[in-house]
């Protein structure tokens, strides 16, 4: 027997109203629910991100301190420990402004050094890399005009005789290879390996006698350099208001060919077979004597400025050559002291993002004058020899990879002493 329910048409309507009467009800609860939800993720998400940004702070502090205490004590930098295990669990991505990983973070503080690291590698030394090649390409440009008189005057006020202008035009491309060891956190080795190659063009007006006349000879010459090694010592870390302190001492060697001593080829001759005009066979590529310099430098971080400068001493040694005489026609033999140099410099890097610097920079070289000895003779001082070499110096840096950096500088002569311009590329690749 079956019992069947029956329900009034009235009925049924009540209960179709009571359904739809709670539906809206139940949508807008489970709304509220889910609005609160996403209102909770943001907050975590929020106070999560606050809690990674002060661990990578903490981090970065603690590697900071460790550096200083191995900078004064002299030993290697002890890693800092890494994050805690949930700072590696993920986070919205790094564009949103903090690191989700130790890792990341890691990254972040290097690419933040990277621009000051690339000035301190071209002022001193980067001390943080055990191995460095750099390649280096150097265009120098050289003029000067020199007006020669010979005659006498006449009544104090009329010149007789001759009256020449002397030119010299030098262009000069310098390849450089370059090495540097870092031995211990403090000190590091550099050996420098330069190749030349120079044009010369020699132009003499009063050729022939004639006053309007212009003789010009143009002579070449390339070969290895003057190979230098240096070592950089760091005196004091930078702390506070004290910048980084480096020591740098080095010797280079007359390995290339020396001014003194070359083939000259004579070019015209007046009739007493005086020599008018006579130029060398074969440009020189190196100072021909020992050179030893001590010098200091000095780089201070102000964000985003980067303060450097640096001072030293440059001293020639004596050295004897079979022939020191510039006349082609006689040879005598001697010794040459070049003049002790002073070279000091100062300027400002500014940092405008983790790749790229811009700096600007003063330098300057005097040199004292040469002293020759002919053989059995006494030291006469070189007249014309000493020099005055300042430039003003503009260079860009940017960071092509995490080893390989780009550089860029153009110096512009102040003095006459000093080269028109240069035009310089250096690659330094850090491993």
């Amino acid at each position: 027997m079956h019992t069947y329910l029956r329900l009034t048409p009235l009925a049924l309507a009540a209960l179709a109203a009571n359904a739809f009467a709670q539906q809206p009800a139940a949508e807008a609860k489970d709304g509220a629910d889910v609005q609160a939800l996403i209102t909770q993720l943001e907050q975590l998400k929020a106070n999560y991100a606050q809690e990674v940004r002060r661990l990578r702070e903490l981090d970065m502090q603690v590697q900071a301190m460790q550096a200083r205490l191995s900078g004064r004590a002299g030993g290697a930098t002890t890693p800092a420990a890494p994050l805690a295990p949930a700072a590696a669990a993920a986070v919205p991505p790094s564009s949103e402004g903090y690191a989700s990983t130790a890792a990341e973070a890691q990254q972040a503080k290097q690419e933040a050094r990277r621009s000051v690291d690339d000035v301190k590698q071209q002022q001193a030394a980067l001390f943080s890399r055990k191995f460095t090649i750099e390649n280096s390409l150097t265009y120098a440009r050289y003029d000067r005009k020199q007006l020669s008189l010979n005659g006498f005057l006449a009544l104090d006020a009329i010149f007789l005789g001759n009256i020449a202008i002397e030119n010299v035009e030098s262009d000069s491309l310098t390849y450089n290879l370059a090495a540097r060891w870092g031995v211990s956190p403090n000190l590091t080795l550099n050996m420098d390996v330069p190749y030349l190659a120079r044009r010369t063009v020699y132009q003499k007006g009063g050729a022939g006698g004639a006053a309007a006349a212009i003789a010009q000879e143009e002579t070449n010459g390339n070969g290895i350099g003057d190979v230098s090694m240096s070592a950089n010592y760091r005196l004091f870390g930078e702390r506070g208001w004290r910048p980084e302190t480096v020591l740098t001492g080095g010797v280079t060697a007359p390995t290339g060919r020396a001014p003194y001593g070359l083939d000259w080829r004579v070019i015209e001759r007046d009739d007493d077979d005086y020599i008018r005009f006579a130029v060398p066979r074969e440009q020189p590529t190196g100072n021909g004597v020992w050179q030893a310099n001590l010098g200091v430098s000095m780089v201070k971080t102000a964000d985003p400025a980067i303060l450097f400068a640096n001072a030293g001493y440059i001293h020639s040694f004596p050295r004897g050559f079979d022939d020191i005489d510039s006349n082609p026609d006689t040879v005598n033999p001697g010794d040459v002291k070049l003049g002790g140099s002073v070279y000091f410099g100062a300027g400002v890097a500014f940092a405008f993002n983790e790749r790229t610097s811009l700096s600007i920079s003063f330098s300057d070289k005097i040199s004292a004058r040469a002293s020759t000895r002919f053989q059995g003779g006494q030291w006469v001082k070189v007249i014309g020899s000493d020099a005055n070499a300042a430039s003003l110096n503009l260079g860009v840096t940017y960071a092509l990879n995490q080893h390989a950096t780009m550089v860029t500088l153009l110096g512009i002569g102040l003095t006459p002493d000093a080269p028109d311009f240069t035009l310089s590329f250096k690659v330094p690749y850090m491993l």
